[in-house]
């Protein structure tokens, strides 16, 4: 089957993470307690994990499954999990199955000399009397001489529920029952990626979760080259439709969050616009970027507006940087807070607020126990409309 020129694929990337998980040298052998990965929505994480990294992996013969949370919201993220695994155990019982076959194709494995026979029935799993998840894994290992990766998908939905932390937790007994063992013919590898970036990095950094201590990475987010490959699809299809240059669409791309879906939609309100008002592609492109990053962000700043006067308080305080994020609770703070909002306010107010804005993905708590901004489009977005309103406000004045 050709493949999809649709999709912007990055083999490179997804063959050196694979490398680094599978193969990994002495720095990275610690990538095996589970690697964790956010950014956020619509930058094409699922993308790339469907059609990059999961391929490449499977191309190590590593026997790989993979859980969307957020494909059915309406049942618990360990239903989703259990049932997925029930799934691809089946499929390994069957040498003719979708599964043996990709795993023959792509990585050249004999899936005759593969013969998965579980002593238990696939039902049982997650029932009382049924196998721990533990024991479900080191099996695959063991009978399939090779290392089974999990990938989650959203995966900060696991935590909101109780069923969700005990999957998590038997995730992480499996990963030290088969990992350490000194002749172990495979690892087990917990792959999480999420779109909350705070939740996911709270999944490594807090001690009630039970992967604390893993690794927590940034996604790493398309760039020129991809914008490149869109260019030269639209010029493919239509040779005489004007183009901005590489460079102006580029740092467009970046003005919209390096979100693929908001850059295509940018191109084509330059093109509208430019039916209108003949002008040169890169005079049009960053103003309409500008104007789409203003919309989305504002998107954003209803929801701290809605939250009422502390919460845009809180978000400006940590937005502007103000004693780098970590002097939300000091007695300046509280004292600007007061003259603010016309009355005391007290700490637990503040946390509780501070709490809702982490729980809309709009803050986050950085490495250092200091806050940031989630999205840092948002954060210039913020910057910008402030600029805007000082200016107005200061022409007013002087009018």
């Amino acid at each position: 089957m050709p493949p999809n020129t649709d999709i912007f694929q990055r083999p490179e990337l997804a063959q050196a993470m694979a490398q680094r998980l599978l193969q990994p040298g002495v720095l990275d052998e610690g990538l095996r307690s589970g690697l964790f990965i956010s950014g956020l929505r619509r930058q094409g994480k699922t993308t790339f994990l469907l059609n990059d990294l999961i391929p490449a992996l499977e191309q190590h013969g590593a026997i790989v499954i993979y859980v969307d949370l957020w494909s059915n919201t309406k049942v618990s993220p360990e239903f989703l999990v259990l049932d997925k695994i029930r799934a691809t155990l089946g499929e390994l019982q069957n040498p003719a199955s979708r599964l043996m076959e990709r795993l023959k194709r792509v990585a050249g494995i004999d899936v005759g000399i593969l013969s998965f026979k579980f002593g238990f029935k696939l039902d049982t799993l997650g029932k009382e009397d049924g196998p721990t998840l533990s024991e479900v894994l080191q099996q695959v290992v063991d009978q399939g001489q090779r290392d089974v990766v999990l990938i989650v998908d959203e995966v900060q939905h696991a935590i909101t529920t109780e069923d969700g932390r005990r999957m998590l937790e038997g995730l992480k007994s499996a990963r030290d029952a088969i990992n350490p063992r000194p002749h172990t013919p495979g690892h087990f590898i917990m792959i999480g990626t999420g779109s909350h970036r705070a939740m996911v990095a709270e999944l490594t950094t807090r001690r009630s979760h039970a992967f604390e201590g893993a690794t927590s990475l940034a996604y790493p987010v398309l760039s020129e080259d991809y914008v490149e490959h869109l260019l030269a699809r639209i010029r493919q299809e239509s040779n005489q439709a004007p183009l901005p240059s590489l460079a102006v669409a580029s740092q467009a791309f970046a003005t919209v969050g390096h979100r693929p879906e908001e850059l295509r939609k940018a191109l084509r309100a330059m093109y509208l616009s430019m039916q209108d008002a003949p002008q040169a592609p890169d005079a049009v492109l960053p103003i309409v970027a500008r104007t789409l990053r203003l919309e989305a962000a504002e998107i954003e700043f209803r929801k701290i507006e809605d939250m009422g006067v502390l919460a845009t308080v809180l978000f400006d305080r940590i937005a502007s940087g103000v004693d780098e994020g970590k002097g939300l609770f000091s007695a300046d703070a509280l004292s600007s807070y007061r003259q603010t909002l016309g009355r005391e306010v007290p700490t637990d107010e503040v946390q509780r607020v501070v709490n809702d804005l982490l729980a809309e993905n709009l803050a986050m708590r950085s490495e250092r126990g200091r806050y940031v901004v989630t999205d840092p489009f948002v954060s210039d977005a913020w910057a910008e409309r402030k600029q805007i309103d000082s200016k107005g406000f200061t022409q007013s004045s002087g009018s």
